[in-house]
């Protein structure tokens, strides 16, 4: 059995523009591959309305799940929850429930909710609501796809408010071992095991440090037993 698939779409100009170094993408990986739930697509867009409206019917149309990332705030360019609408053919508008706890919320804080905050209750109709213990304003999902904020920890409360509700596959084990030696000098045998272990990934990341030019290779694969088989092979083709 195949373990569940999964895209990220992350949206935002700060992001192309390098004024802003994302830093959700690194997160979701993590999350999933403990959950067994395989990242096979991450993609950036700026904040235009056809370009993420495109994206996300792509791939949402091409895996079990897709996350988004940023644009759901209360200012102008914030934009994605309409491209969603837009994306599955559904109205969106201001919801009670978002509208509510919002307003419970700014009510607390001693702060108006106005027009621009109250941006952030429109929600897709038939989406699901996706809690923010941080800020409030809440993210969604609709259908397969999860739509969560861009602020790292917001991003990641989001996450964990999703993942629970989400049935994965077996999870991705790893190991890694350092060869001080050149990929070239390598390359042929870490083919050669490739092929003997065709389920695992076997990947080689090259460094040079001090003069030494070298690998670290790192086998993945959710069968413990064929890991520990592919890299006692490993350690043995190039002992140190």
């Amino acid at each position: 059995m195949t373990n569940p698939t999964a895209a990220m779409l992350v949206i935002g100009d700060e992001i192309l523009s390098g004024r802003t170094r994302d830093a959700n993408m690194h997160y979701l990986a993590g999350e999933l591959t403990k959950i067994g739930i395989d990242l096979k697509e991450v993609r950036v867009v700026s904040d235009d309305r056809d370009a993420i409206v495109d994206a996300v019917r792509a791939l949402s149309g091409a895996y079990d799940h897709l996350f988004t990332s940023g644009g759901i705030g209360p200012t102008h360019d914030d934009i994605t929850a309409d491209c969603v609408a837009a994306a599955f053919d559904v109205p969106i508008d201001v919801r009670d429930d978002a509208r509510a706890i919002l307003q419970a919320h700014y009510d607390k804080a001693g702060t108006d909710l106005n027009a621009a905050r109250l941006r952030m209750a429109r929600i897709p109709e038939g989406a699901m609501l996706i809690e923010n213990p941080i800020s409030a304003a809440p993210g969604f999902s609709m259908g397969n796809t999860h739509v969560m904020a861009g602020v790292p920890a917001i991003f990641q409360a989001m996450v964990a408010s999703v993942l629970p509700g989400l049935t994965g596959g077996a999870p991705l084990l790893s190991q890694t071992i350092r060869i001080n030696r050149s990929e070239g000098d390598i390359a042929g045998p870490l083919g050669a095991l490739a092929q003997q272990f065709p389920d695992l990934s076997i990947g080689s990341y090259p460094f040079q440090k001090d003069g030494i030019y070298g690998a670290n290779i790192v086998i993945r694969g959710t069968d413990g037993a064929q890991v520990d088989a592919a890299m006692t092979q490993l350690a043995g083709l190039f002992p140190e």
